[in-house]
């Protein structure tokens, strides 16, 4: 007869190891959802669209259940949500261009897709930022958005930058004539504009290009910033990316009865 005791011994010795072992392997299923933080900014991000959430947002949420994590989108306006990632730690936020000003307060975890940023007129054209200084009195902006940021930048007086809470309404200033241009990224205000108007709006030539990113909190889990950039880059190299840009950019049903040249 052959003695097991010993492996007997050894299997419960095994066990009474087990709940240590298990202790420091992270549970997918039992982790808190991480915050990620969007403006409503279409067609890069939206809030209560059902299962739309925008491109960036799309891709973001993909990534984070690629790599086995659960999240918690909202919103908040857009220079506290800024403020609130850089105070706490794990929290999530995109689109965020990646400025000089904001380089050392977050963890920058993957670009997206880059982002033209142009100004919008109805009655010129500017050919640089210039002119705009020049012909421009007031330009509306998102306040706490990088278009700020690269105004200030680029010299234009502090009573020329309108920042306004972003949304549809640097559109509707504009439209009212309660601002003589509108800068922002090119991708949101076409989207925007078909919404509110059929009048034909005047763009300035693309005047800077930045990669929208995901970024995270200055403090941030290691884990999930090494899973979560590498699930993007494999949608990036798949192709992911790029169809979830056509759905929102070439299928919308404005579309089609609104033609993009007229911009």
């Amino acid at each position: 007869m052959i003695d097991r005791t010993p492996a007997k011994g050894v299997s419960l010795f095994s066990l009474s190891l087990l709940p240590l072992f298990l202790g420091s392997v992270p549970v997918l299923g039992a982790q808190e959802p991480h915050e990620f933080l969007m403006p409503d900014a279409p067609p890069l991000t939206m809030i209560n669209q059902g299962d739309r959430h925008g491109i960036v947002g799309d891709v973001v949420l993909r990534a984070l259940k690629d790599s086995g994590y659960t999240s918690e989108p909202r919103t908040l306006p857009w220079a506290r949500a800024q403020k609130y990632a850089i105070e706490n730690h794990n929290v999530l936020i995109a689109p965020l261009s990646r400025t000089p000003e904001r380089e050392l307060r977050y963890t920058w975890i993957a670009p997206i897709m880059q982002m033209d940023r142009a100004f919008f007129s109805l009655e010129h054209k500017a050919a640089s930022f210039e002119e705009a200084r020049r012909r421009f009195k007031a330009i509306a902006v998102g306040l706490g958005s990088a278009q700020e940021e690269i105004l200030r930048s680029k010299g234009f007086a502090p009573e020329q930058i309108y920042a306004i809470k972003i949304g549809e309404n640097p559109a509707q200033l504009l439209l009212k004539g309660r601002v003589d241009a509108w800068f922002n990224g090119v991708q949101e205000s076409r989207y925007i504009w078909k919404r509110v108007s059929s009048r034909p709006l005047l763009m300035s030539p693309p005047m800077v290009s930045h990669e929208l990113y995901l970024a995270c909190s200055k403090v941030c889990n290691a884990d999930i910033v090494t899973h979560v950039a590498k699930a993007i880059e494999a949608m990036r190299r798949d192709g992911y990316i790029e169809k979830v840009k056509d759905r929102y950019l070439n299928n919308d049903p404005l579309e089609k009865s609104t033609k993009s040249d007229r911009l």
